[in-house]
């Protein structure tokens, strides 16, 4: 079991095969909750969640995607 170091302020750095496994990266939300004697932090799936959050307003989140990436691709070739 990798073993981590609290530094200032709290800070841990979470061991790099450990940040692979869960497909960790910088920038990316975890959820840390407290379990009696233990930290336990979780990854997030956002793109998940909102299609969930889609979902229920009825929207076609698939949809919108492909309307994104076509405007994306018009403003794209508009400035080169």
């Amino acid at each position: 079991m990798p073993r981590v170091r609290v530094g200032k302020h709290g800070v841990i750095v979470i061991p790099k095969e450990v940040r692979e496994k869960l497909g960790i990266k910088e920038g990316m939300v975890l959820e840390l909750s407290v379990e009696k004697d233990r930290i336990v932090i979780k990854t997030r799936d956002l793109w998940s969640e909102l299609r969930e959050c889609g979902k229920r307003l009825k929207v076609d989140i698939d949809r919108a995607e492909r309307e994104i990436d076509k405007d994306e691709a018009e403003w794209l070739e508009r400035i080169e």
